[in-house]
């Protein structure tokens, strides 16, 4: 990993939760990360609960705009997390990827903003995580977290994958992703 970790959130529109993941990380670990947020099959637009559950954190997304991810942003990240069951990124050397199944609130017929809140505090609790390994004095090793990628289920070391990135002569440039 490089001095400042970059960091992408994918999910299937770019509309919600991983518009939410990186507006979190960004005020959780500031300019020490790159945050990037992208989707499968990006939306049109946020989500407005979205959007409003995270205002009531004071924290604004209103004026971001789904995106389609792309091999640029995967090679340029440290760490991809895949959010929610509908998405998925195949891998490939170089980053290490995990997926969070999030809180799917509405399987227990909650909806509405009470629905985002805890999707939203689900999200946060995983990004505070992540965040103290990347930053510095974090030990992403301790990140054990099994991952289920392109339809293979694995367990991602950082070690192993740095093996894999200087094995295949893949970098990781930096790039802004915002």
């Amino acid at each position: 990993m490089t001095a400042r970790p970059a960091v992408l959130f994918v999910c299937v529109k770019n509309a919600g939760k991983s518009q939410m993941a990186a507006a979190l990380m960004r005020r959780r670990a500031g300019d020490a990360v790159d945050v990037a947020s992208a989707g499968t099959r990006p939306g049109t637009s946020v989500n407005a609960l979205s959007a409003q559950s995270l205002t009531e954190l004071g924290l604004d997304i209103t004026g971001e705009v789904p995106r389609a991810l792309t091999h640029a942003m995967l090679t340029a990240a440290d760490v991809v997390v895949v959010l929610g069951r509908d998405a998925t990124v195949d891998a490939l050397p170089g980053p290490r990827f995990e997926t969070w199944d999030t809180d799917e609130p509405s399987d227990r017929g909650i909806d509405g903003i009470a629905r985002m809140r805890l999707v939203r505090d689900d999200i946060a609790a995983r990004v505070d995580t992540l965040a103290a390994a990347l930053l510095p004095g974090g030990d992403l090793s301790k990140l054990t977290t099994p991952t289920h990628v392109g339809g293979i289920d694995r367990l991602l070391s950082p070690a192993a994958l740095t093996s894999t990135r200087r094995a295949a002569g893949v970098g990781n440039p930096r790039r802004e992703l915002r």
